[in-house]
Order: C-alpha cells, then sequence, then structure tokens
C-alpha cells in the first residue's frame, strides 16, 4: 500500500515550497497517476423504531402561570482542558429559577 494524500494538502505543502499551481489541476494530475485517497463513507446507522413515543405536553408554550407548573431541561457541554464537562439543569419556566443542577464529566448527571 503507498501512501496517498488528499490534493489540497499536496497543494498547500506546494505553496509551502514556492511551488504555484491551481488546486485543479493538481487534483487532475493526482487522478491520473491513481493517487486519491479513498472516500470514506459514513457507516449506516439504523436505530430502529422508538420504542415509545411521549406526547408534546407543552406544544412549544413555555410560559408557566404558576410556579411548580412547567419544568424545563438542558444539558450544557463545557470544553476544558480535562475534558467534556455535562452540565444538565431543571428551571421552572415560570420564573426562570433554577430547580436542581448536576456538574459531572460523564453523562450519568
Amino acid at each position: 500500500m503507498h501512501n496517498t494524500y488528499d490534493y489540497r494538502i499536496v497543494y498547500i505543502w506546494l505553496e509551502l515550497k514556492g511551488i504555484h499551481h491551481n488546486p485543479k489541476t493538481i487534483l487532475r494530475i493526482m487522478q491520473k497517476y491513481n493517487l486519491q485517497l479513498a472516500v470514506r463513507r459514513k457507516k449506516y446507522r439504523n436505530y430502529g423504531q422508538c420504542l415509545h413515543r411521549y406526547p408534546n405536553l407543552l406544544n412549544r408554550n413555555f410560559y408557566g402561570d404558576k410556579p411548580i407548573q412547567k419544568w424545563v431541561t438542558d444539558i450544557s457541554y463545557i470544553h476544558t482542558i480535562q475534558g467534556i464537562r455535562y452540565l444538565s439543569i431543571i428551571r421552572d419556566s415560570y420564573d426562570n429559577s433554577i430547580v436542581a443542577y448536576k456538574n459531572r464529566y460523564g453523562t450519568d448527571c
């Protein structure tokens, strides 16, 4: 198996060496000599049927008329040097107060 590179990488490498050509010219030459990378296709994943579909109780009306009537949740991904932290909050939609939250490195919030 011989090493192959993407034509964009070859174009940048040649530019750094002071050789200036159109990227399409480099692509055409690489195609002529069969030096192109094989395109990797995304794997097909069949998630199947959902076991249970929950009804849409809020119907995009996220504002509560009284406290503890509507709670909404959200998960935020926080990128840190140590890795990704997951912040999961439960918020009361009446006054936007935070009812509960968890902040962890794992997804078991």
